[in-house]
């Protein structure tokens, strides 16, 4: 078995026994944690983490493959972002949104340098879900038309709208909603709704469904459409070609708004600055949040057009947050764009893409026959686990639970025990660990992974 604990930092033992017994206390009495059924999780008590890697009080040490929520992207405890928080906190900790900001304004002016066409405003919000709330009220107010369409395969947020353009099934508790909603089946190749045969075929039938949408939704009363350029926690769903400028092209002849959510997959994730630039797509709208300062203080927005930004200048924008910009989740903000710049982060993510997670993740479509397919980008891949090849039957049944879920539950198990903490989704292994992740510790994961799958292997028929 592959030994990765030997070749990650040895993890402190300054807590001990007595700390973990506190922190699940309290963590059990006090805490009510996000999608789960309380008595039936059982949170690990974290000690602390460095790069890649996070432990817990027992001295167990994770290469952590969902870079937390796939958000960390420059890893736990960088010393240029704690640094940059720590110098904002001794200078300026707090400034309200009204007035005029150093830090705030250099990352605006940073974001609008990498985004494509004329994207060059940027509204601060706390995170990604009031980032595609606001992208929204902003297509709302620009093309003063209501409805928005959103794919069946997305994650938008747990507020209040973007909890109603999600499509996967954490938005069924939370209806009905008050947004003027619509749902489309977007690309997805191996699952072809459109019963395709080649990826090019896959993305002109999507984009014939998705105009028979717009038509039948009626196209006078739909202000916007979003899309997660690379689809994440619902499947990492890369556009098939011609997809995206498809989408733009229908956008321009409806009067519609294009919003990329770029909230997972911006900001190096897939090796670019945004994810649309892989894509030869310049979208209306760009939400953002995660990886533009590693999620060190809460932070997302939404960079807009000129076109877009200009309704504005005469009328006042209908939106405000008390933490707009806040000083201390800017600055982590800056301090992630020097770091790219200066260790070729997007050139490191595109090599290890290519030249490592590419062909092992291949290679286990013959070696595993539980592997049905595996897909992605730079560091942000999905394998999709079957119970057979051919009949691509999942792994488990969609959205299980219970005993329908044991076996991705095991494989998950014999994962952790391999030193690997990694991210699933349904009958998926999501491969997204932190940018800054070694090859060494790239390939001891992978492998550690690979050596999990055959407990998958187990399962198949």
């Amino acid at each position: 078995m592959t030994d990765i604990l030997t070749s990650v930092p040895a993890a402190p033992n300054s807590g001990g026994a007595d700390a973990e017994r506190t922190i699940r206390h309290n963590d059990r009495t006090h805490v009510l944690h996000s999608w789960s059924a309380q008595a039936k999780i059982d949170p690990l008590p974290v000690e602390g983490g460095q790069g890649s890697t996070f432990w817990d009080y027992q001295g167990n040490s994770y290469l952590d493959f969902g870079a937390q929520l796939v958000n960390l992207n420059l890893g736990h405890q960088h010393p240029d972002l704690v640094k940059a928080i720590q110098e904002q906190a001794g200078k300026m900790a707090t400034i309200q949104p009204a007035f005029a900001n150093d830090v705030r304004g250099e990352l605006a002016a940073l974001i609008a340098s990498k985004a494509p066409g004329n994207l060059n405003k940027v509204f601060f919000t706390n995170g990604g879900a009031e980032a595609n709330e606001n992208a929204v009220r902003m297509a709302r107010a620009f093309t003063g038309k209501s409805k928005i369409l959103a794919q069946y395969r997305s994650y938008h947020g747990a507020t209040s709208t973007a909890m109603q353009l999600t499509g996967d099934p954490r938005r069924w508790a939370n209806e009905p909603g008050a947004a003027s909603v619509a749902h489309f089946f977007g690309p997805y190749a191996y699952r072809s709704p459109f019963h395709s045969s080649t990826p090019e075929e896959e993305s002109a039938r999507a984009l014939e469904h998705l105009e028979s949408v717009i038509v039948l939704e009626g196209a006078s009363t739909i202000g916007g459409i979003i899309i997660e350029t690379v689809v994440g926690t619902n499947g990492i769903l890369v556009p098939p070609p011609g997809y995206l400028p498809g989408v733009r092209a229908l956008c321009d002849k409806y009067g519609i708004v294009y919003i990329a959510d770029e909230v997972m997959a911006g900001f190096g994730r897939i090796g670019e600055w945004f994810a649309v630039d892989a894509f030869d797509v310049v979208p209306d709208l760009i939400s953002f949040a995660k990886g533009v300062n590693s999620g060190y203080v809460p932070l997302g927005g939404v960079v807009m057009s000129d076109e877009i930004a200009a309704i504005f200048d005469e009328k006042p924008y209908p939106g405000g947050l008390t933490y707009s910009g806040h000083p201390l989740a800017c600055a982590p903000g800056v301090a992630t764009f020097k770091v790219f710049e200066r260790d070729g982060v997007l050139a490191h993510v595109r090599d290890l893409g290519n030249r490592v997670v590419r062909p092992i993740l291949e290679s286990w479509l013959a070696k595993h026959p539980s592997v049905g397919e595996v897909r992605g980008q730079g560091l942000f891949w999905a394998v999709e686990l079957v119970t057979n090849q051919e009949s691509r039957e999942p792994l488990v049944p969609f959205n299980a639970a219970g005993e329908a879920a044991r076996p991705m539950a095991e494989v998950v198990a014999a994962c952790k025990a391999r030193g690997v903490w990694p991210m699933t989704n349904n009958n998926r292994i999501h491969i997204c660990p932190p940018l800054i992740i070694t090859e060494e510790e790239l390939r001891a994961g992978l492998d550690a992974i690979g050596e999990a799958l055959a407990v998958a292997d187990g399962f198949v028929r």
